[in-house]
Order: structure tokens, then sequence, then C-alpha cells
């Protein structure tokens, strides 16, 4: 995985409250089991007229040219529904890397944080703030000091994270990877014990 540090970026708004993982990611492209290629069907059915691509429906945010980055902002209770997966690897696929809610699904958050997606938990009032920002605004999410800034105002709050998950993406490592980062330790312990 990546290392996560800091993001600044410009930012998507989608205000929708109560995103599940079926329209974040529609079953019926779940075919694979990669995490690659899933990004092009991210909010499928909202951006297109059908299943030809060759018709986008133009009042969709991720349709419009004026709004991009790395960071998704979404309405509270996102990612509920299902438990699929696929739905942190469609958005990691599509280029973000990190969501911003009032409220995550459980499920959701563990399966973002377990795929190097940083998910950002803000109150409704700061939500509200990132949303009344102009197009081209750009927002900056610092781990190291858990806090994200709207750049433009200054405003800033501080949001909580697993300590273990943020030292997995502060270094880029899945689960396997810290267990290594640990051998040293795992030796000494082991020699205590023989």
């Amino acid at each position: 995985m990546n290392k996560v540090t800091t993001i600044q970026s410009r930012f998507v708004p989608i205000t929708m409250e109560n995103i599940d993982t079926d329209q974040i990611i529609p079953a019926r492209f779940l075919k694979a089991t990669t995490r690659e290629g899933f990004g092009k069907n991210l909010f499928r059915d909202w951006r297109y007229l059908n299943d030809d691509e060759q018709q986008p429906k133009t009042d969709f945010v991720l349709n419009k040219p004026i709004f991009s980055g790395e960071i998704l902002v979404a309405g509270k209770n996102f990612g509920c529904g299902s438990s699929r997966e696929h739905a942190a690897w469609a958005i990691k696929d599509y280029g973000f890397a990190a969501v911003v809610s009032s409220f995550f699904a459980d499920i959701f958050k563990n399966n973002a944080l377990n795929n190097g997606l940083l998910p950002v938990t803000v109150t409704e009032t700061f939500l509200q703030q990132i949303f009344a920002q102009p197009a081209h605004s750009t927002i900056t999410i610092d781990l190291s000091t858990q806090t994200i800034t709207i750049d433009a105002t200054g405003q800033q709050e501080s949001f909580e994270i697993n300590s273990y998950k943020k030292t997995c993406l502060l270094n880029g490592y899945d689960d396997i990877d810290y267990l290594i980062s640990m051998k040293q330790e795992i030796e000494t312990f082991e020699q205590t014990l023989a």
C-alpha cells in the first residue's frame, strides 16, 4: 500500500446521505477478485443513463469537470448496506485517497482502512462548512496530527483513528507488513522465553 501522510487536494462533494455500497459499486460489477478496474464503475448507476458508458448523466458530480480531486466528501451514513470490500476498492481505484463524512458504516470504515483509503469522520457542522465551499476549494488532511482543514478559511477539526491503523497508513503497511516490521521485537521476545 502507499503511505498516507498529508493529503491536500480539491474535493468532490456528494451531499446525499445514506449512500450504500450497492450505490457505490453495483453488485453486477463484482465479478473480479483483484482490486483493479472497479473505479470505472464507481457510482455507475448515478453516472450513466444505462450500462452504455456513452451516455453520462451530466448533472452527476463525477461527470462535472469543475469537480476533481483526491478527497470524496459525502453525507452522513456513508457506506451502509452490504459489507462488500469492493466499495473501498472502487473508491480507491477511481483515484480518491480519503473520504470525509459525518458518519461511516463500521464495516465500510474498516474495509477502507484495510485498503489504504482514509475515512475521516467530522462533525455534521464541519461537514456542512465543507459543502458550503465553492468548487476548486481545497482541503488538507494531516494524518499525523489527525486534523482536517478547509484551506480557504482555516477552519480545522480533529478526527479520531485507531492507532494501529494510523501506524499502518503512515508507513504504507498492510497487516502482514506490520508484522514483518516487528520482526526484531518478535525475535527478541522469543529469546526471552527460551
